[in-house]
Protein backbone atom coordinates (compact mmCIF):
# COMPACT_ATOMS: atom_id res chain seq x y z
CA UNK A 1 0.00 0.00 0.00
CA UNK A 2 1.47 3.33 -1.09
CA UNK A 3 1.30 6.31 1.27
CA UNK A 4 1.31 8.84 -1.52
CA UNK A 5 -1.61 10.46 -3.37
CA UNK A 6 -2.94 8.25 -6.14
CA UNK A 7 -3.39 11.34 -8.32
CA UNK A 8 0.25 12.44 -8.15
CA UNK A 9 1.53 8.88 -8.51
CA UNK A 10 -0.49 8.22 -11.68
CA UNK A 11 0.02 11.60 -13.40
CA UNK A 12 2.87 12.03 -15.89
CA UNK A 13 5.81 13.57 -14.01
CA UNK A 14 6.42 17.25 -14.57
CA UNK A 15 9.72 19.10 -14.97
CA UNK A 16 11.87 19.96 -11.99
CA UNK A 17 11.25 23.64 -11.28
CA UNK A 18 13.52 23.77 -8.23
CA UNK A 19 16.61 25.09 -10.01
CA UNK A 20 15.09 27.86 -12.14
CA UNK A 21 16.93 31.17 -11.99
CA UNK A 22 15.44 33.58 -9.48
CA UNK A 23 14.27 36.92 -10.82
CA UNK A 24 15.11 40.07 -8.85
CA UNK A 25 11.97 42.04 -9.72
CA UNK A 26 8.48 40.96 -10.85
CA UNK A 27 5.06 42.49 -11.19
CA UNK A 28 3.46 39.77 -9.07
CA UNK A 29 4.85 37.18 -6.66
CA UNK A 30 2.60 34.23 -5.87
CA UNK A 31 3.18 32.20 -2.70
CA UNK A 32 1.82 28.67 -3.09
CA UNK A 33 2.04 26.22 -5.99
CA UNK A 34 -1.44 24.73 -5.84
CA UNK A 35 -4.51 25.43 -7.93
CA UNK A 36 -5.08 28.98 -6.65
CA UNK A 37 -1.51 30.04 -7.25
CA UNK A 38 -1.11 28.35 -10.62
CA UNK A 39 -4.42 29.64 -11.93
CA UNK A 40 -3.64 33.19 -10.79
CA UNK A 41 -0.13 33.06 -12.23
CA UNK A 42 -1.35 31.74 -15.57
CA UNK A 43 -4.12 34.33 -15.91
CA UNK A 44 -1.79 37.18 -14.91
CA UNK A 45 0.89 36.07 -17.37
CA UNK A 46 -1.70 35.85 -20.14
CA UNK A 47 -2.24 39.62 -19.88
CA UNK A 48 1.46 40.40 -19.86
CA UNK A 49 2.40 40.53 -16.16
CA UNK A 50 5.77 39.21 -15.05
CA UNK A 51 5.03 36.55 -12.41
CA UNK A 52 7.15 34.43 -10.07
CA UNK A 53 5.55 31.56 -8.15
CA UNK A 54 7.13 30.04 -5.05
CA UNK A 55 6.22 26.60 -3.69
CA UNK A 56 7.85 25.22 -0.54
CA UNK A 57 7.63 21.64 -1.79
CA UNK A 58 6.63 20.53 -5.30
CA UNK A 59 3.82 21.72 -7.56
CA UNK A 60 0.50 20.31 -6.33
CA UNK A 61 2.05 18.78 -3.21
CA UNK A 62 -0.65 20.15 -0.88
CA UNK A 63 -4.42 19.83 -1.03
CA UNK A 64 -4.44 20.47 -4.79
CA UNK A 65 -2.94 17.02 -5.39
CA UNK A 66 -4.50 15.27 -2.40
CA UNK A 67 -8.25 15.82 -2.78
CA UNK A 68 -10.99 13.59 -4.13
CA UNK A 69 -10.87 14.89 -7.69
CA UNK A 70 -14.37 16.34 -7.41
CA UNK A 71 -15.65 19.64 -8.80
CA UNK A 72 -18.93 19.82 -6.94
CA UNK A 73 -21.77 22.29 -6.88
CA UNK A 74 -23.28 23.98 -3.86
CA UNK A 75 -21.95 25.95 -0.94
CA UNK A 76 -19.91 24.61 1.95
CA UNK A 77 -23.01 25.17 4.09
CA UNK A 78 -26.58 24.30 3.03
CA UNK A 79 -28.33 26.69 0.66
CA UNK A 80 -31.19 27.14 3.14
CA UNK A 81 -28.74 28.01 5.92
CA UNK A 82 -26.97 30.46 3.61
CA UNK A 83 -30.28 32.21 2.90
CA UNK A 84 -30.90 32.58 6.63
CA UNK A 85 -27.41 33.92 7.29
CA UNK A 86 -26.79 36.14 4.28
CA UNK A 87 -30.15 36.75 2.62
CA UNK A 88 -31.39 35.29 -0.65
CA UNK A 89 -29.56 37.62 -3.10
CA UNK A 90 -26.13 36.91 -1.58
CA UNK A 91 -26.80 33.21 -0.99
CA UNK A 92 -27.97 32.66 -4.56
CA UNK A 93 -25.02 34.60 -6.01
CA UNK A 94 -22.53 32.55 -3.99
CA UNK A 95 -24.30 29.27 -4.80
CA UNK A 96 -24.03 29.98 -8.51
CA UNK A 97 -20.39 31.00 -8.10
CA UNK A 98 -19.57 27.33 -7.56
CA UNK A 99 -21.10 26.51 -10.93
CA UNK A 100 -19.02 29.29 -12.49
CA UNK A 101 -16.00 27.72 -10.79
CA UNK A 102 -16.65 24.35 -12.46
CA UNK A 103 -17.08 26.16 -15.78
CA UNK A 104 -13.68 27.79 -15.20
CA UNK A 105 -12.02 24.41 -14.70
CA UNK A 106 -13.68 23.06 -17.84
CA UNK A 107 -12.57 26.09 -19.88
CA UNK A 108 -8.97 25.82 -18.69
CA UNK A 109 -8.93 22.13 -19.56
CA UNK A 110 -10.14 23.00 -23.07
CA UNK A 111 -8.07 26.14 -23.64
CA UNK A 112 -4.81 24.58 -22.46
CA UNK A 113 -5.56 21.09 -23.84
CA UNK A 114 -5.03 19.42 -20.46
CA UNK A 115 -5.70 15.66 -20.58
CA UNK A 116 -7.16 15.13 -17.09
CA UNK A 117 -10.33 13.02 -17.57
CA UNK A 118 -12.69 15.94 -16.86
CA UNK A 119 -16.32 14.73 -17.04
CA UNK A 120 -19.68 16.22 -16.01
CA UNK A 121 -20.95 13.13 -14.25
CA UNK A 122 -23.07 15.01 -11.67
CA UNK A 123 -22.96 15.17 -7.89
CA UNK A 124 -24.90 12.76 -5.64
CA UNK A 125 -25.70 14.03 -2.12
CA UNK A 126 -26.63 11.08 0.11
CA UNK A 127 -28.81 11.11 3.22
CA UNK A 128 -27.11 9.31 6.13
CA UNK A 129 -30.38 9.32 8.12
CA UNK A 130 -34.06 9.45 7.13
CA UNK A 131 -34.53 13.05 8.30
CA UNK A 132 -31.46 14.05 6.29
CA UNK A 133 -33.41 13.05 3.18
CA UNK A 134 -36.19 15.40 4.27
CA UNK A 135 -33.59 18.18 4.45
CA UNK A 136 -32.40 17.32 0.92
CA UNK A 137 -36.01 17.49 -0.26
CA UNK A 138 -36.38 20.99 1.24
CA UNK A 139 -33.17 22.08 -0.47
CA UNK A 140 -34.38 20.63 -3.78
CA UNK A 141 -37.67 22.52 -3.48
CA UNK A 142 -35.99 25.80 -2.47
CA UNK A 143 -33.54 25.62 -5.35
CA UNK A 144 -36.35 24.94 -7.80
CA UNK A 145 -38.88 27.51 -6.60
CA UNK A 146 -36.59 30.37 -5.60
CA UNK A 147 -33.62 29.97 -7.92
CA UNK A 148 -35.07 28.01 -10.85
CA UNK A 149 -32.21 25.56 -10.43
CA UNK A 150 -32.60 21.92 -11.47
CA UNK A 151 -31.78 19.02 -9.19
CA UNK A 152 -33.63 15.75 -8.78
CA UNK A 153 -34.44 13.64 -5.75
CA UNK A 154 -33.70 9.93 -5.50
CA UNK A 155 -35.84 8.22 -2.84
CA UNK A 156 -34.44 5.20 -1.05
CA UNK A 157 -36.60 2.90 -3.19
CA UNK A 158 -34.72 4.03 -6.32
CA UNK A 159 -31.27 4.55 -4.86
CA UNK A 160 -29.99 1.33 -6.44
CA UNK A 161 -30.12 3.19 -9.78
CA UNK A 162 -27.35 5.43 -8.43
CA UNK A 163 -25.31 3.40 -5.96
CA UNK A 164 -24.88 -0.27 -5.07
CA UNK A 165 -25.34 0.26 -1.35
CA UNK A 166 -28.18 0.01 1.17
CA UNK A 167 -26.37 2.25 3.63
CA UNK A 168 -28.23 5.46 2.75
CA UNK A 169 -31.80 6.77 2.87
CA UNK A 170 -32.10 8.56 -0.46
CA UNK A 171 -30.26 11.30 -2.23
CA UNK A 172 -30.30 14.39 -4.40
CA UNK A 173 -28.51 14.69 -7.74
CA UNK A 174 -27.10 17.91 -9.16
CA UNK A 175 -26.20 17.19 -12.80
CA UNK A 176 -23.70 20.08 -12.99
CA UNK A 177 -21.09 18.37 -10.78
CA UNK A 178 -17.92 17.05 -12.39
CA UNK A 179 -14.88 14.90 -11.74
CA UNK A 180 -11.30 15.05 -12.96
CA UNK A 181 -7.82 13.64 -12.43
CA UNK A 182 -6.42 16.43 -10.26
CA UNK A 183 -2.83 15.25 -10.56
CA UNK A 184 -2.93 15.62 -14.33
CA UNK A 185 -4.82 18.90 -13.98
CA UNK A 186 -2.42 20.59 -11.55
CA UNK A 187 0.62 19.53 -13.55
CA UNK A 188 -1.13 20.63 -16.73
CA UNK A 189 -1.74 24.06 -15.21
CA UNK A 190 1.94 24.28 -14.24
CA UNK A 191 2.98 23.42 -17.79
CA UNK A 192 0.59 26.06 -19.17
CA UNK A 193 1.94 28.68 -16.74
CA UNK A 194 5.49 27.76 -17.69
CA UNK A 195 4.69 28.11 -21.41
CA UNK A 196 3.11 31.50 -20.76
CA UNK A 197 6.22 32.83 -19.06
CA UNK A 198 5.61 32.32 -15.33
CA UNK A 199 8.84 31.81 -13.36
CA UNK A 200 8.12 28.66 -11.32
CA UNK A 201 10.16 27.78 -8.24
CA UNK A 202 9.73 24.50 -6.34
CA UNK A 203 11.39 23.72 -2.99
CA UNK A 204 11.61 27.45 -2.39
CA UNK A 205 9.76 28.19 0.85
CA UNK A 206 8.91 31.72 1.92
CA UNK A 207 10.93 32.82 4.94
CA UNK A 208 9.87 36.48 5.27
CA UNK A 209 7.40 38.79 3.61
CA UNK A 210 8.66 42.36 4.14
CA UNK A 211 6.61 45.39 3.12
CA UNK A 212 8.61 48.11 1.37
CA UNK A 213 5.80 50.57 0.61
CA UNK A 214 2.16 50.33 -0.42
CA UNK A 215 1.72 46.94 -2.07
CA UNK A 216 5.44 46.56 -2.86
CA UNK A 217 7.07 43.75 -0.89
CA UNK A 218 10.35 41.95 -0.64
CA UNK A 219 9.57 38.27 -0.89
CA UNK A 220 12.40 36.54 0.93
CA UNK A 221 12.77 32.82 0.21
CA UNK A 222 15.25 30.09 1.00
CA UNK A 223 16.89 30.77 -2.38
CA UNK A 224 16.97 34.55 -2.34
CA UNK A 225 14.93 37.75 -2.37
CA UNK A 226 12.51 38.97 -5.03
CA UNK A 227 10.88 42.40 -5.05
CA UNK A 228 7.26 42.36 -6.22
CA UNK A 229 4.82 45.15 -7.00
CA UNK A 230 1.99 42.86 -5.87
CA UNK A 231 1.88 39.66 -3.80
CA UNK A 232 -0.75 36.92 -3.68
CA UNK A 233 -0.78 34.48 -0.77
CA UNK A 234 -2.34 31.16 -1.90
CA UNK A 235 -1.30 28.72 0.84
CA UNK A 236 -4.71 27.62 2.20
CA UNK A 237 -4.40 24.71 4.67
CA UNK A 238 -0.60 24.77 4.38
CA UNK A 239 -0.19 28.32 5.71
CA UNK A 240 2.86 28.39 7.97
CA UNK A 241 4.74 30.50 10.51
CA UNK A 242 6.04 33.17 8.06
CA UNK A 243 2.40 34.24 7.54
CA UNK A 244 0.99 34.57 11.09
CA UNK A 245 -2.02 36.78 10.27
CA UNK A 246 -3.33 34.21 7.79
CA UNK A 247 -2.34 31.25 9.94
CA UNK A 248 -4.62 32.47 12.76
CA UNK A 249 -7.56 32.40 10.35
CA UNK A 250 -7.03 29.00 8.73
CA UNK A 251 -7.42 25.72 10.62
CA UNK A 252 -5.65 22.82 8.87
CA UNK A 253 -7.92 19.79 9.23
CA UNK A 254 -6.91 16.40 7.90
CA UNK A 255 -8.95 14.77 5.18
CA UNK A 256 -7.98 11.22 4.34
CA UNK A 257 -8.46 8.97 1.32
CA UNK A 258 -7.98 5.35 0.32
CA UNK A 259 -8.03 3.95 -3.22
CA UNK A 260 -8.58 0.29 -4.04
CA UNK A 261 -6.99 -1.88 -6.63
CA UNK A 262 -8.66 -1.71 -10.10
CA UNK A 263 -12.10 -3.32 -10.01
CA UNK A 264 -13.85 -5.52 -12.55
CA UNK A 265 -16.19 -3.74 -14.95
CA UNK A 266 -19.34 -5.52 -13.75
CA UNK A 267 -18.53 -4.67 -10.13
CA UNK A 268 -18.00 -1.01 -10.98
CA UNK A 269 -21.38 -0.97 -12.72
CA UNK A 270 -22.96 -2.37 -9.59
CA UNK A 271 -21.23 0.03 -7.22
CA UNK A 272 -21.67 3.33 -9.06
CA UNK A 273 -23.42 2.90 -12.42
CA UNK A 274 -23.73 6.65 -13.03
CA UNK A 275 -20.09 7.42 -12.03
CA UNK A 276 -21.22 10.45 -10.04
CA UNK A 277 -19.19 12.30 -7.44
CA UNK A 278 -20.81 11.27 -4.13
CA UNK A 279 -20.77 12.45 -0.52
CA UNK A 280 -23.03 11.93 2.46
CA UNK A 281 -24.73 14.25 4.93
CA UNK A 282 -22.73 13.61 8.12
CA UNK A 283 -20.47 16.20 9.69
CA UNK A 284 -17.67 13.62 9.63
CA UNK A 285 -18.71 12.78 6.10
CA UNK A 286 -17.65 10.15 3.59
CA UNK A 287 -17.08 10.98 -0.07
CA UNK A 288 -16.36 8.57 -2.88
CA UNK A 289 -16.15 8.07 -6.62
CA UNK A 290 -14.80 5.77 -9.30
CA UNK A 291 -11.39 6.83 -10.63
CA UNK A 292 -10.64 6.98 -14.36
CA UNK A 293 -8.93 3.56 -14.16
CA UNK A 294 -11.86 1.87 -12.38
CA UNK A 295 -10.81 1.99 -8.73
CA UNK A 296 -12.95 3.02 -5.78
CA UNK A 297 -11.73 6.21 -4.13
CA UNK A 298 -13.18 6.52 -0.62
CA UNK A 299 -12.38 9.46 1.62
CA UNK A 300 -13.57 11.48 4.54
CA UNK A 301 -12.94 13.18 7.84
CA UNK A 302 -12.04 9.85 9.40
CA UNK A 303 -10.88 11.79 12.44
CA UNK A 304 -10.17 15.44 13.20
CA UNK A 305 -6.40 15.35 13.06
CA UNK A 306 -3.62 16.80 10.96
CA UNK A 307 -2.06 14.65 8.28
CA UNK A 308 1.17 12.76 9.02
CA UNK A 309 2.41 9.30 7.97
CA UNK A 310 1.15 7.68 11.19
CA UNK A 311 -2.10 9.64 11.14
CA UNK A 312 -2.71 8.75 7.49
CA UNK A 313 -2.29 5.03 8.20
CA UNK A 314 -4.61 5.15 11.20
CA UNK A 315 -7.20 7.09 9.23
CA UNK A 316 -6.81 4.74 6.28
CA UNK A 317 -7.72 1.76 8.46
CA UNK A 318 -10.80 3.63 9.72
CA UNK A 319 -11.83 4.43 6.15
CA UNK A 320 -11.30 0.84 5.04
CA UNK A 321 -13.76 -0.30 7.72
CA UNK A 322 -16.20 2.42 6.70
CA UNK A 323 -15.94 1.49 3.02
CA UNK A 324 -16.73 -2.12 3.90
CA UNK A 325 -19.93 -0.97 5.64
CA UNK A 326 -21.04 1.18 2.72
CA UNK A 327 -19.89 -1.27 0.02
CA UNK A 328 -19.65 -4.82 1.45
CA UNK A 329 -18.98 -6.08 -2.10
CA UNK A 330 -15.43 -4.73 -1.99
CA UNK A 331 -14.57 -5.41 1.65
CA UNK A 332 -11.94 -7.97 0.64
CA UNK A 333 -10.42 -6.01 -2.22
CA UNK A 334 -6.91 -4.72 -1.85
CA UNK A 335 -6.29 -1.08 -0.95
CA UNK A 336 -3.40 0.26 -3.03
CA UNK A 337 -3.18 3.84 -1.74
CA UNK A 338 -3.78 5.72 1.48
CA UNK A 339 -2.91 9.35 2.14
CA UNK A 340 -4.00 12.50 3.87
CA UNK A 341 -3.99 16.21 3.24
CA UNK A 342 -4.84 19.45 4.99
CA UNK A 343 -8.22 21.07 4.32
CA UNK A 344 -8.18 24.80 5.04
CA UNK A 345 -11.18 25.47 7.32
CA UNK A 346 -12.38 28.92 8.39
CA UNK A 347 -14.47 30.10 11.33
CA UNK A 348 -17.60 30.61 9.19
CA UNK A 349 -16.89 27.67 6.84
CA UNK A 350 -16.69 30.03 3.87
CA UNK A 351 -13.79 30.87 1.54
CA UNK A 352 -12.08 34.19 2.07
CA UNK A 353 -10.23 36.46 -0.32
CA UNK A 354 -9.12 40.06 -0.16
CA UNK A 355 -6.18 42.25 0.78
CA UNK A 356 -4.32 42.66 4.08
CA UNK A 357 -1.53 45.21 4.52
CA UNK A 358 -0.98 45.42 0.78
CA UNK A 359 -0.97 41.64 0.24
CA UNK A 360 -3.70 39.83 -1.69
CA UNK A 361 -4.91 36.44 -0.51
CA UNK A 362 -7.40 33.70 -1.33
CA UNK A 363 -7.87 30.61 0.85
CA UNK A 364 -10.22 28.71 3.15
CA UNK A 365 -12.07 26.55 0.61
CA UNK A 366 -13.31 24.18 3.33
CA UNK A 367 -13.05 21.02 1.24
CA UNK A 368 -14.40 22.46 -2.03
CA UNK A 369 -11.11 23.67 -3.43
CA UNK A 370 -10.65 21.77 -6.69
CA UNK A 371 -13.05 24.11 -8.46
CA UNK A 372 -13.11 27.16 -6.15
CA UNK A 373 -9.33 27.46 -5.85
CA UNK A 374 -8.98 27.36 -9.63
CA UNK A 375 -11.74 29.94 -10.03
CA UNK A 376 -10.39 32.23 -7.33
CA UNK A 377 -6.96 32.19 -8.93
CA UNK A 378 -8.55 33.64 -12.04
CA UNK A 379 -10.63 36.13 -10.05
CA UNK A 380 -7.68 37.34 -7.98
CA UNK A 381 -5.74 37.89 -11.20
CA UNK A 382 -8.56 40.27 -12.18
CA UNK A 383 -8.48 41.93 -8.75
CA UNK A 384 -4.72 42.50 -9.05
CA UNK A 385 -5.35 43.86 -12.53
CA UNK A 386 -7.62 46.55 -11.08
CA UNK A 387 -11.10 45.00 -10.83
CA UNK A 388 -11.93 44.55 -7.11
CA UNK A 389 -15.51 43.51 -7.92
CA UNK A 390 -14.17 40.26 -9.41
CA UNK A 391 -13.78 38.90 -5.86
CA UNK A 392 -17.12 37.33 -4.80
CA UNK A 393 -15.94 37.09 -1.16
CA UNK A 394 -14.83 40.74 -0.86
CA UNK A 395 -17.48 41.67 1.72
CA UNK A 396 -16.81 38.75 4.09
CA UNK A 397 -14.94 39.52 7.30
CA UNK A 398 -12.00 37.12 7.66
CA UNK A 399 -12.08 36.52 11.41
CA UNK A 400 -9.33 34.88 13.43
CA UNK A 401 -10.11 31.59 15.14
CA UNK A 402 -10.08 32.21 18.92
CA UNK A 403 -7.12 30.56 20.61
CA UNK A 404 -5.52 29.49 17.31
CA UNK A 405 -1.92 30.67 16.81
CA UNK A 406 -0.20 27.64 15.30
CA UNK A 407 -0.79 23.88 15.26
CA UNK A 408 -4.51 23.28 15.98
CA UNK A 409 -4.38 21.89 19.52
CA UNK A 410 -8.18 21.87 19.76
CA UNK A 411 -8.92 19.34 16.99
CA UNK A 412 -9.63 16.39 19.37
CA UNK A 413 -12.35 18.47 21.04
CA UNK A 414 -13.84 19.39 17.65
CA UNK A 415 -13.76 15.72 16.69
CA UNK A 416 -15.71 14.75 19.82
CA UNK A 417 -18.25 17.53 19.22
CA UNK A 418 -19.01 16.50 15.64
CA UNK A 419 -19.14 12.81 16.48
CA UNK A 420 -21.77 13.64 19.10
CA UNK A 421 -23.70 15.73 16.57
CA UNK A 422 -23.64 12.89 14.04
CA UNK A 423 -24.85 10.45 16.72
CA UNK A 424 -27.87 12.51 17.77
CA UNK A 425 -28.77 14.38 14.58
Amino acid sequence: MKQIPYWLDTAPPGPDYSQNDMPSLVDVAVVGGGLTGLSAALHLARVGASVALFEKDTIGFGASGRNGGMCTTGLTISFIKAIRQYGFPTASQLFLTYNAAIDTVEKLVSDEDIDCDFARTGKLNLAAKPDHYDALARTHETLATRLGYETHLVPKSRLQDEIGSRHYHGGMVDPQGAGLHVGKFVRGLAAAADRTGVSLHERTPLTTLRRVSGSIHDVVTSRGRVRASEVLVATNGYTGAPLPWYRRRIVPVGSFIIVTEPLEGDLVEELMPTRRMASDSKNLLYYFRITPDQRMLFGGRARFAVSSPASDLKSGRILQQAMAKVFPQIAQHRVDYTWGGQVGMTLDRMPHAGEHEGVHYSMGYCGHGAQMATYMGRQMAEVIGGNPDANPWRDFDFRAVPGHFGPPWFLPFVDAYYRLKDAIR
